[in-house]
């Protein structure tokens, strides 16, 4: 009642304070809750599509168990055709090949990677040719060279294309199975379908696996049967002696024209010291050099490698390094970089390092062949140069030699074409066709797909808890709403009355204050208490 503090005695006491409490939680709700409403609405709009199979759902109605079955045998046709052909843009892998994709670089790098590591070495090959000329002429002189050599030499080079073959088959099922079980995954709410649909999808496979082994073991004994003398690419008999270098020289490095740019991409060199390990370098593999720069900006050049008469052969990794590892070398014991004998290069993955691989042989450096080449000691190659110094019996092998490598790219060309082909026709077209038209059919041979239509209990929970979320988001907005139509529909004054111990009686009307006085003495502090401000003289 002090005239000093007579200006905001309206703002004073615990009425006022409630008042102001009020009008700040009001003004709290009105901003928060758009916000707030937003967020609810939009997790209640992702849960509307998932939740409205759920609405009426009954696990045991025999029509949702034959419709749910039909739906996912349908997906599974859809995922299957879409990994295979590659077309389509849901959930394609970014991380590394898979699908179609895998199976495409099986058949046009790892395969005629396999059938190139596969050859004999060249040592081997002259001396089996020498033998065969010898046990062919007997204890005659031979005057001519023996047709009969040829062919018993391109018989065993032949035999020799059965393990690529075999081993291109079986990597393309693995990859088949894998595809099978990713696009399985989807039927994770029925174990049982999904167990039953994998199990009989991957034992066609396996049956069309054996089928396909059966028929290109029939390629390489239809190549086995009959030698074609007469083809059109075979050099014959009087062009192997004339032209025999020329001839040797011919298809060393595929695709060989120009010195054009083959494959691009990083790799880590190991063999440059502790402080350069493992560090990547940008490589730019061409048809007649290997080049590696600071980065794929390709402004800052390391090195420039010559691939001329370079080979490759596989490494070990070592706790020192990482990923996997291959090197470069020169077979006469050079130098291949600087002071290093080697070139050790590694990839993160084995799927980049037989890219890598493949690419080298497109530009001619072939693999270490795996033959028992240091078995012969140099007392026996001693006595295979005296043994092979008959003049007349070296242009035989070289002739025979020239023929068998002319009749070998032949046949090795075929195969590669017609192997991917085979593979094609007899089990991924087939399993394509199986799973969308005998799948489902297969599926209820079985007798038992009601139980197969079980659902699991994690799928039950997750539609339990589903559909308690959809509830709980729509009660919340229908809160917020009524809170909205209080807040921001005039009803502020209702919620700033006292609610908390306060009787129904009219509050106490404070006394008037008193009539003011010219001057007042100050009056003394209480005992505890503050004296009032000092109030300026108006004299």
């Amino acid at each position: 009642s002090h005239p000093s503090y007579r200006h905001m005695a309206d703002r004073c006491g615990t009425v006022f304070l409630q008042k102001q409490l009020n009008q700040q939680l009001t003004n709290h709700i009105r901003e928060t809750l758009p916000s707030l409403r937003d967020k609810l609405q939009r997790q209640m709009l992702g849960l509307e599509k998932e939740v409205a199979q759920y609405k009426h759902f009954q696990p045991n109605d025999p029509s949702i168990k034959t419709k749910a079955m039909l739906q996912m045998i349908q997906h599974l046709q859809q995922d299957f055709e879409r990994a295979i052909e590659g077309s389509g843009a849901d959930g394609v892998n970014t991380m590394e090949l898979s699908g179609g994709a895998k199976i495409n670089r099986l058949f046009h790098e790892r395969f005629p990677y396999e059938i190139v590591k596969m050859e004999i070495d060249e040592k081997v090959l002259r001396k089996e040719i020498a033998f065969a000329i010898r046990n062919i002429h007997g204890i005659r002189v031979g005057l001519f060279t023996p047709d009969m050599a040829f062919e018993a030499i391109v018989k065993t080079q032949i035999g020799r294309l059965r393990e690529p073959s075999l081993k291109c088959i079986d990597l393309v099922v693995q990859e088949l199975t894998n595809v099978v079980r990713a696009v399985t995954e989807k039927m994770q709410r029925y174990p049982r379908l999904r167990e039953e649909a994998e199990r009989i999808i991957t034992t066609y496979i396996r049956e069309k696996e054996q089928a396909c082994k059966e028929q290109v073991m029939l390629l390489v004994d239809f190549q086995l049967a009959y030698m074609n003398t007469n083809h059109e690419d075979f050099i014959g008999f009087a062009n192997a002696s004339s032209d025999s270098q020329n001839a040797e020289n011919t298809g060393k490095k595929l695709g060989k024209v120009t010195n054009q740019v083959i494959r691009k991409g990083y790799m880590a060199i190991n063999n440059l010291g502790i402080t350069a390990r493992n560090k990547n370098y940008w490589f730019v593999l061409s048809s007649e050099s290997l080049s590696w720069y600071k980065d794929g900006e390709e402004k800052e050049k390391k090195f420039m490698l010559p691939l001329e008469q370079l080979k490759l052969r596989d490494l070990e990794s070592s706790f020192m390094s990482r990923g996997h590892m291959f090197a470069i070398y020169n077979p006469e014991g050079r130098n291949v970089f600087k002071d290093f004998k080697t070139l050790d290069l590694s990839c993160e993955t084995q799927d980049d390092m037989d890219s890598w691989k493949a690419s080298f042989l497109r530009a001619g450096v072939y693999p270490e062949k795996q033959t028992s080449e240091g078995t012969v000691g140099e007392g026996e190659e001693e006595g295979e140069r005296r043994e092979s110094v008959d003049p007349q019996l070296e242009r035989q092998v070289e002739t025979i030699r020239n023929l068998v490598d002319s009749y070998m790219k032949i046949v090795t060309t075929s195969c590669k074409d017609q192997v991917p082909k085979i593979i094609m026709f007899l089990m991924v077209n087939d399993a394509k066709a199986f799973i969308n038209g005998e799948l489902l059919a297969a599926l209820y041979s079985t007798g038992d797909t009601q139980n197969m239509m079980e659902e699991s209990a994690d799928e039950a929970l997750k539609r339990e808890e589903m559909l308690r979320m959809y509830h709980a988001c729509k009660e919340a907005l229908n809160i917020i709403a009524e809170v909205s139509n209080v807040t921001l529909g005039g009803g502020a004054s209702k919620m700033s009355t006292p609610s908390y111990g306060q009787s129904n009686a009219a509050p106490a009307r404070r006394p008037p204050p008193p009539s003011a006085s010219p001057r007042l003495p100050p009056a003394r502090p209480a005992p505890g208490g503050l004296p009032p401000p000092l109030v300026p003289s108006r004299r």
